[in-house]
C-alpha cells in the first residue's frame, strides 16, 4: 500500500492575536490525515513564507531558525524510517508519537484484568462491610 506523507509548516495565530510574533506549528499528514505539533520557535508574520513554510530574509536569526526547520524536518523523515524498518502502520498519530518520543504501552488482556480487579477490590470490599 503507497502512504502518502507530508509535511508542512505553517503559522498559527491565536485568536486574540494584535501583532508580534507568532507560533510556528508542524502539520504532519499521512494519507489525508493531519496531527500538528509546536515547532518550538516563533517567528514575524512579515518575515514569513507560508508558501516555502519557512522565514524570508538572510538576517542570521532567519538562517538559524530555517536551519532549525530543516532539522525538524529530517528528524521526522527519521521517525518514519524507523517506523517503515519496524513493520508498525503509518498514520500521522504514530508518526507525531514516534517523532516525540511517546511509545504506546503495549497491555496484555491479563493485565487489565489485574488492573481493573485491584482497582475495583476496594469498592468490594466496602460493600461486603456494611
Amino acid at each position: 500500500m503507497k502512504i502518502n506523507f507530508h509535511l508542512l509548516f505553517y503559522l498559527k495565530k491565536q485568536k486574540n492575536y494584535q501583532d508580534g510574533t507568532v507560533a510556528i506549528y508542524m502539520r504532519i499528514t499521512v494519507n489525508g490525515k493531519r496531527a500538528e505539533i509546536s515547532a518550538g520557535r516563533e517567528c514575524d508574520p512579515t518575515r514569513w513564507n507560508a508558501r516555502a513554510g519557512k522565514g524570508i530574509g538572510t538576517k542570521e536569526d532567519i538562517r538559524a531558525l530555517n536551519k532549525y526547520l530543516e532539522s525538524l524536518q529530517t528528524k521526522v523523515k527519521a521517525a518514519h524510517q524507523t517506523l517503515v524498518d519496524a513493520g508498525k502502520i503509518i498514520t500521522a498519530e504514530s508518526l507525531r508519537d514516534q517523532f516525540t518520543g511517546k511509545e504506546e504501552k503495549s497491555r496484555y488482556l491479563m493485565e487489565i484484568i489485574d488492573t481493573s480487579y485491584v482497582e475495583n477490590l476496594g469498592e468490594v470490599s466496602i460493600l461486603l462491610e456494611k
